[in-house]
């Protein structure tokens, strides 16, 4: 994926976890190994696309539609007849399922078994709940793109409904174990797709949906606030001005324990066998010198405490030495008490948050004659000052 190329939910999630992560998958393309649960969810998704398009109803569009409809992304499921105008019966479900199951990634026969019935048992209560609570969906597997501030992105949408007010309604299935409403309420992905479906359609977005196949239940959240959009736009630039620099650096953390790709991580990748000596050495050396560094660091402490003292004593801020000369330097740091400041400011219409930590702005306020001269007076009796004395060395 180059510099510019749309970025999905999903890309984003993993340059953020591990940007070298992101470069296996997305520039390198290594291929993950195929999982059990990943299949299980391609292959409801592709039932749940194909059961639903005889029902939708569609919408406007503000761009373009995309040209094909995907299942999860970056994925291509099997061709699917042209909807025939009325929903499947069960059994006509259950043999699509079949038809369509992937089965690759199973830990074991018995594993796969047992992910065909889970499956057979979500979509017979989503098949009932049909009739009591029918959708009206306005698309299904939607593939939508735009820019966002700037920012190519785009993203494959499981559901999109109309509310009864006539607005819309994101829809996202998940197949996990558990979900609660705070992961609706925390979820980027739909953030994404709501920036993504705002941008696509004309009518406004009224609402985001995790539903939870497993219950058949909806967890949905209101459309998210500016703010929320604006505190994923930021981290979607950063993942964005990443990969324009091409910084691909691991990241180590509790995800290296899933990841497949450790045998191409330096963090994990081993030293050959005939570096081993040499670089052993190097090891040792490199330890014994940081072991003396404490050493050093604590002895240049003291050293440089009794020429200050010796300074201090003797009046003095230049001591020579054989080679060079030691030069006393000073920092000084201003601070100024908000409890009295802060009141001063306001009865004169200045803002308290100019209260700087180290003072700096008050300090330019008091040398201000713009400023009021009995303002100015006293916030510099209000202040307090401390020096920090330090050594610097010049050649004889």
């Amino acid at each position: 994926m180059a510099a510019g190329t749309p970025l999905s939910y999903s890309s984003v999630r993993t340059y953020l976890e591990c940007p070298l992560r992101w470069k296996f998958l997305y520039v390198d393309k290594i291929p993950e190994a195929p999982r059990g649960y990943f299949s299980f969810g391609r292959t409801i998704h592709s039932v749940l696309e194909e059961l639903l398009l005889p029902l939708v109803t569609p919408s406007a569009r503000t761009t373009a539609p995309g040209l094909s409809q995907r299942t999860l992304d970056e994925w291509k499921g099997s061709s699917a007849p042209e909807p025939a105008g009325r929903l499947w019966s069960v059994e006509e479900m259950l043999a699509r399922y079949r038809t369509l199951w992937v089965p690759d990634g199973y830990l074991s026969g018995d594993d796969e078994a047992r992910y065909r019935r889970l499956g057979e048992e979500m979509l017979m209560g989503f098949h009932a709940s049909l009739g009591k609570h029918p959708p009206h969906p306005v698309a299904i597997e939607a593939h939508l793109e735009a820019r966002w501030n700037g920012i190519p992105v785009h993203g494959y949408i499981d559901r999109i409904d109309r509310t009864p007010d006539g607005g819309l309604e994101v829809l996202d299935y998940k197949t996990s174990r558990e979900l609660r409403r705070e992961d609706a309420v925390e979820s980027d992905q739909l953030t994404l797709y709501q920036v993504l479906v705002e941008k696509n359609f004309p009518d406004p977005v009224e609402r985001l949906t995790l539903y939870h196949l497993r219950t058949l239940t909806p967890l949905r959240t209101p459309a998210r606030p500016q703010a929320a959009l604006e505190n994923l736009h930021e981290r979607v630039g950063v993942v964005s001005d990443g990969i324009r620099a091409q910084a691909f650096e691991p990241t180590p953390g509790r995800q290296c324990s899933r990841c497949e790709f450790k045998a191409q991580c330096p963090e994990f990748r081993e030293v050959p066998e005939p570096e081993r000596v040499r670089l052993s050495e190097l090891v040792d050396r490199f330890q014994a010198l940081r072991a003396r560094e404490g050493e050093v660091e604590r002895e240049l402490r003291a050293t440089a405490e009794a020429l200050h003292a010796e300074a201090e004593r003797l009046g003095v801020h230049r001591v020579p030495g054989q080679h060079g000369v030691a030069l006393r330097r000073r920092q000084e740091h201003w601070t100024f008490p908000p409890e009295v400041v802060g009141p001063l400011l306001k009865a004169h219409g200045l803002v308290p948050a100019s209260v700087g930590a180290d003072g700096a702005a008050l300090r330019r306020l008091i040398r201000d004659p713009k400023v009021d001269a009995e303002l100015r007076r006293r916030i510099a009796e209000a202040g307090g000052r401390t020096l920090q004395w330090y050594w610097d060395l010049e050649e004889a």
